[in-house]
């Protein structure tokens, strides 16, 4: 599940007149770069530059599948039954150009309030079961929810798309079990986050997560396949709903670079 606040502003497919191919009179591939190069243009901090990336699912027949990666972090993918590989592009360009311009309403910033709910829909991201009483960011200086208020409240100001990204960071190693890892080595919330705020989520940082998701593997088999099943489901549930992806896919992709490896009985390559 996905941290945002408000998540029904992000559904914007449960909008179908503003998904009609008739309403737009531009190429929205086309015109979803130029939103980004024209922002980066105007001094947004875009570290990894404006460019617009897509991946397209390998299929040899329709629907085909079509995920975009913005600047900023942020994934979408074709909401639509697409014939063609051309179609799924042009679907996902569309919702990603929708939410790239209601990123800049100012209701996207990162607020006080807009902290109050991302902070409790963190918490009820994940089983009760697996959160212990010292996981709420209550319990200590350094646990993992209070990791990702300190991360939120050092980003004030920003938009969502703008943080993707970092947030998708640390979802994935509040759900990887390495922010509890780094508790009990005695790591503090500062300095957890200063550092993964200058690291990328690249293959490098994949390929680790995978290899923990291998060796937990070993100690309980079939978890690997067990998770990947419900990323899976998680991903496109989300992605036919319209919904910003980066989480959902990231975590699906690491755990098919782990199921590869234990299917072949190796460790994880990047």
């Amino acid at each position: 599940m996905m941290v945002y606040p408000e998540e029904s502003l992000w559904a914007l497919s449960q909008l179908p007149s503003l998904y009609d191919d008739s309403d737009y009179g531009v190429n929205v591939v086309e015109a979803l770069q130029e939103f980004w190069q024209m922002k980066q243009e105007r001094g947004a901090d875009l570290k990894n530059g404006a460019l617009v990336i897509y991946e397209s699912v390998p299929s040899t027949s329709q629907p085909y599948v079509c995920f975009v990666t913005l600047p900023g972090g942020s994934c979408f993918g074709s909401f639509q039954n697409c014939p063609t590989k051309a179609e799924a592009r042009r679907s996902a360009a569309k919702i990603a150009l929708m939410n790239s311009v209601f990123n800049e309403h100012p209701s996207r910033r990162i607020s006080d309030d807009f902290i109050e709910k991302a902070v409790a829909e963190a918490r009820s991201s994940f089983k009760p079961e697996s959160i212990q009483p010292q996981d709420d960011e209550d319990g200590g200086p350094d646990t993992g929810i209070g990791a990702f208020r300190f991360m939120l409240e050092s980003n004030k100001g920003r938009t969502m798309l703008e943080f993707q990204e970092l947030m998708t960071v640390f979802q994935l190693l509040h759900w990887n079990g390495s922010l509890k890892a780094m508790r009990e080595r005695q790591c503090s919330r500062q300095e957890v986050v200063a550092h993964y705020s200058n690291r990328s989520l690249d293959d490098d940082m994949r390929t680790q997560m995978a290899l923990d998701w291998i060796a937990r593997d070993h100690e309980q088999p079939g978890s690997v396949g067990r998770e990947l099943a419900c990323a899976e489901r998680e991903l496109e549930t989300a992605r036919l709903a319209g919904r910003e992806l980066r989480f959902p896919k990231e975590k699906k992709d690491i755990l098919v670079l782990a199921h590869m490896q234990i299917s072949k009985g190796g460790a994880a390559n990047p």
